[in-house]
């Protein structure tokens, strides 16, 4: 699980640094690395335990659910915090250092995020 968190980070920060910038190509392009790394947490789950067909696919819709979850937690916390910052335009256009360590704490709280409901289920199995 560590590796995965490291890799998401590391592949966020790399896409926020050298990634597109468009409109649309910039936030479809995070969706993808959102998605490869819900399926990769709830692979490694089913993997690791053994899991059967059926429980594969828990796995998948508890993570797709808990990340989402967790994506959306942190969109309104960062429109709460924002205004607060005091910053000169929006953190998506500035290159300061707040926004490096705001993606590497999404990336970190989106695999968290579906981790928490895999935990959740393994003590109710």
């Amino acid at each position: 699980m560590k590796t995965i968190t490291l890799l998401a980070m590391a592949a966020l920060l790399l896409l926020e640094a050298f990634g597109p910038t468009s409109s649309v190509g910039g936030p479809m392009t995070f969706m993808l690395v959102f998605v490869v790394v819900m399926l990769a947490v709830a692979i490694y789950e089913a993997w690791s335990n053994r899991r059967g067909t059926i429980g594969w696919i828990v796995n998948v819709f508890a993570c797709a659910f808990g990340g989402l979850v967790a994506i959306a937690l942190v969109g309104m916390a960062m429109d709460i915090v924002l205004p607060y910052l005091h910053l000169e335009g929006s953190l998506a256009s500035l290159q300061h250092p707040l926004k490096y360590v705001v993606v590497a704490a999404v990336a970190l709280l989106m695999v968290l995020g579906s981790w928490l409901p895999l935990q959740l289920l393994n003590r109710h199995r």
